[in-house]
């Protein structure tokens, strides 16, 4: 059947074709009532006396007319003329998603927003007992107002006609231009079918989330899901095999959108998500997280793969690399004995996570706590998140929200933290989080011991407190040493007997910093000489930071963990005697560190399993220039120690901090973008960060280390220097 134009059906005059499906045939008419444009929708005249189909087309007019969605195609009337059976609907400019496939996959920045409205749809349509069954690209239409959902034909109500029992009557044609649902074949187009479609058996709200998942997918890989040479290799394809991760064909895709996607896509509707509202609500998670994130960041470990895994961490075009390794570590009487163990873990996109964060091990190696707050001094309300490394999914922890530098609780039942210059614990198994007391700013690390004590740093710069876990008062634990010069105590861990705990001091000269060992009732309090009979790289051997750490000492299986120059050492360590009792071996290489809050990102739990995050960012790095298409362009092609980048306010010049690997000395360049200059702007003594452009783009702001820690403030084109 194809309407001339002229033809009137009731008040409705065709003026063209728009399109023809296996069900129905597409007209644009004049609605000479209301003169207006709309879209008319009949069966095919070789379909047109079958009496099951006249019933699909009043079953597609009931199910929208009891819609009314932003993004669901409206209906007008349903007539009936001449023999002739038609749906009249709003009618839709734009272009289908099939056709915008056709010339790939979409940008995040668009997949996202149609993703969601997608979903909302869904959950609109299933919330009033409407299950689509035909979702697919062809019925999804992108117009200036965004997504419509069309084609309800197949809709399900709450009782639905019964399904064959079996593939046998699946269509010959699996492939034509666009896949049909054709007659007397299993309710679906093929390729988007959930398994328990093909099996017959009864569709609900799940198997448009299965559908979903596959469009999700062809939106961000370019390719469909599920693919096959004959029906048979198809059916086995969708019935038991999983499509390659999004992230192995586009590299720079959020891993939580991964998850999301193969939770629509799971086999058993039971394991996917229960609403398409849960759909929606994961990719606005994504949506509003990514400017906060930049691109994903997976952790470590489900310890099924013994392969490297390196990650991907976009911040204003500096890519940096982040790399996470758990190992089982035992003690043994010369050297530790290791076994590396590497996996995966998919952290939410929502849960960002910086520079300078540390996964926590808890102490029975079972669970990671991470905060997603930045240790610098804005605020934020990103919470903790955590992890148990026997199960694949990580979830914020209600209450925590700005929380920072978690720690646990000896039974690993109970984590503190800080938040808005409060030292607060929160229980796993549930509840509020409790104030234990206050602090004078931001926390830098603490420690709880069986007996129901906790040590921590309160302040920048400060002593370490104590307090007890049910709360109370903070009294004042460690002194300053002026001879030293020390500013600031931080990260403290107890010892096995309760008793005893390390610290880190530190002065402004970051070559007299040193763990130390002190007791609870101040008897003891002296430092570590944790590497003497180091000759480390880029050093002359007896240098006097040769016998100092950097940063942060563990203690767990017999065994004091640091690190020095990017590696991590064990030394074995008589804790009762709180001495050292023999050589240094090295554990892992390219251990990162947290430069701002002098902590080195490693934690171990007490039965020996250690998780840490190798040199990120900053190292071995490169710039790029991403635009909001994702085209990569290189900005400073060769590799180096970069970090802080800061984007002119004209977009034409980048300031960043580069760091000469000899000497390791950092000063400020600046880029110019449009032509990859770069010129130093920066020479020393000290090192310089963090710079920030003048709102003209004529000046650079920076801190720097000299004497002392100071704002400076230099004209871009590198003359003019004053302190701030």
């Amino acid at each position: 059947m194809t309407l001339a134009t002229g033809t009137r059906l009731g008040p409705y005059e065709i003026l063209a074709p728009l399109g023809a499906g296996g069900m129905g045939e597409v007209y644009k008419a004049k609605d000479t009532r209301l003169g207006r444009d709309v879209a008319v929708k009949v069966l095919p005249s070789h379909l047109a006396d079958s009496p099951d189909l006249k019933a699909r087309l009043e079953r597609e007019a009931r199910a929208i007319a009891a819609l009314s969605h932003p993004h669901i195609c409206a209906i007008h009337d349903v007539g009936s003329q001449d023999g002739i059976e038609y749906l009249v609907m709003e009618l839709l400019e734009g272009q289908t998603l099939a056709d915008r496939l056709d010339k790939g996959a979409l940008p995040l920045s668009q997949l996202l927003p149609i993703g969601i409205e997608m979903a909302g749809a869904l959950d609109a349509a299933h919330r009033h007992g409407i299950i689509h069954r035909d979702l697919k690209p062809d019925n999804v239409m992108l117009t200036k107002s965004g997504v419509k959902l069309l084609d309800f034909g197949l809709a399900k109500m709450a009782v639905a006609e019964r399904a064959p029992s079996d593939v046998s009557s699946l269509p010959t044609e699996l492939f034509p231009s666009r896949p049909l649902t054709e007659k007397g074949t299993v309710m679906g187009t093929f390729q988007y079918m959930a398994p328990e479609q093909l099996e017959g058996k009864q569709a609900d709200a799940r198997t448009d989330i299965f559908a979903l998942g596959c469009v999700l997918y062809e939106m961000a890989t370019g390719k469909k899901a599920f693919t096959g040479a004959n029906q048979a290799s198809l059916v086995t394809a969708i019935m038991s095999k999983d499509p390659e991760p999004i992230s192995s064909i586009q590299p720079m895709t959020p891993p939580a959108l991964d998850r999301v996607v193969k939770t629509c896509l799971a086999k058993d509707p039971e394991e996917r998500w229960h609403s398409a509202r849960d759909v929606a609500s994961e990719l606005r998670w994504i949506a509003e997280g990514g400017s906060q994130a930049g691109v994903p960041v997976p952790l470590v470990s489900r310890r099924k793969s013994r392969e490297r895994i390196t990650v991907a961490v976009a911040a204003a075009g500096l890519l940096m690399a982040a790399l996470f390794a758990v190992l089982l570590f035992r003690e043994r009487r010369e050297t530790p004995n290791l076994h590396p163990i590497h996996a995966l873990i998919s952290v939410p996109e929502q849960a960002s996570f910086p520079i300078v964060a540390v996964p926590e091990l808890s102490p029975d190696g079972k669970t990671l706590v991470w905060s997603g707050s930045d240790a610098g001094s804005l605020p934020t309300t990103s919470p903790l998140w955590v992890r148990s490394l026997a199960s694949d999914d990580a979830h914020p922890l209600a209450g925590t929200d700005g929380a920072m530098y978690a720690f646990w609780a000896p039974d690993s039942r109970s984590i503190g933290f800080f938040t808005d210059r409060k030292l607060k614990r929160v229980d796993l198994a549930g509840g509020a989080p409790v104030t234990l007391c206050d602090i004078l700013d931001l926390g830098r690390g603490g420690s709880w011991s069986r007996e129901g004590v906790i040590i921590f740093s309160g302040a920048r710069a400060g002593p370490l407190f104590r307090v007890s876990s049910a709360g109370g008062s903070p009294e004042p634990l460690t002194k300053l040493d002026a001879v030293r010069g020390d500013t600031t105590h931080r990260w403290p861990q107890f010892l096995p007997d309760g008793r005893h705990f390390l610290y880190l001091a530190s002065p402004n000269v970051s070559e007299k910093r040193a763990v130390f060992v002190a007791s609870l009732d101040g008897h003891e309090n002296r430092p570590l000489a944790l590497a003497p009979d180091l000759t480390l790289p880029g050093s002359e051997a007896g240098h006097p930071s040769r016998t100092e750490a950097i940063a942060n000492a563990a203690y767990a299986s017999g065994q004091i963990l640091f690190v020095q120059k990017s590696t991590l050492y064990a030394r074995p360590f008589d804790a009762a005697k709180a001495q050292i009792t023999g050589p240094a071996t090295v554990v892992a290489e390219n251990v990162g560190s947290g430069f701002t809050v002098i902590r080195s990102m490693f934690s171990v739990s007490q039965n020996g399993e250690l998780v840490f995050v190798a040199e990120p960012s900053f190292f071995d790095s490169r710039v790029e220039w991403i635009d909001r298409e994702g085209k990569r362009s290189p900005a400073l092609p060769e590799k180096s120690i970069y970090s802080s980048p800061s984007l002119s306010s004209n977009g034409k010049q980048l300031a960043i901090s580069i760091e000469n690997p000899r000497t390791h000395q950092t000063d400020i360049w600046t880029i110019d973008l449009t032509g990859a200059v770069r010129t130093r702007l920066t020479f020393g003594p000290g090192n310089s960060q963090s710079p920030i452009w003048s709102p003209d783009a004529t000046r650079i702001a920076y801190a720097a280390t000299r004497s002392k820690v100071g704002l400076f403030e230099k004209a871009s084109s590198g003359v003019g220097l004053r302190s701030c």
